[in-house]
């Protein structure tokens, strides 16, 4: 499942070096929800953990879910969307398809090859049809 959060620092500006990567994710994975007091102030969600630092991310809501369908939301999910089957990215099969698998259908595509440019200002191309994997997620 792939869930975001909007993060905010509790404590003053911190130095742009400090976002490294593996630094930054420790800190979102480590993010603890707070809620606003009637006085405007930030108090825990959960009294059971402990209080953020001035360097510790804070939350005040999860995410909604966008690997499901919600129609109070508009999100499609993403259930039958067309993913990368080997992307690393937001694009790729793993992330896109919040852990459900997908699945392989091979289709029949045509598309230009061998194309010439004659001069001047002409091109001509040949039509190729070819067989290619098409990955959606389950």
């Amino acid at each position: 499942m792939f869930i975001e959060r909007v993060l905010f620092y509790v404590g003053e500006a911190v130095s742009t070096s400090m976002f490294g990567g593996d630094y930054l994710r420790d800190k979102y994975e480590g993010a603890t929800e707070v809620k606003v007091s009637r006085r405007g102030k930030l108090r825990l969600s959960d009294p059971h953990y402990s209080l953020p630092t001035a360097q510790d991310l804070v939350y005040l809501e999860e995410s909604p879910n966008f690997c499901i369908k919600n129609d109070t939301l508009g999100s499609l999910g993403t259930t039958g969307r067309e993913c990368n089957r080997t992307s690393p990215g937001m694009d790729g099969c793993a992330l896109m398809c919040c852990g459900r698998g997908y699945n392989t259908k091979k289709m029949v595509v045509k598309e230009r090859c061998g194309c010439k440019f004659h001069w001047c200002c002409q091109v001509e191309c040949n039509t190729c049809v070819k067989t290619v994997d098409v990955y959606t997620c389950k």
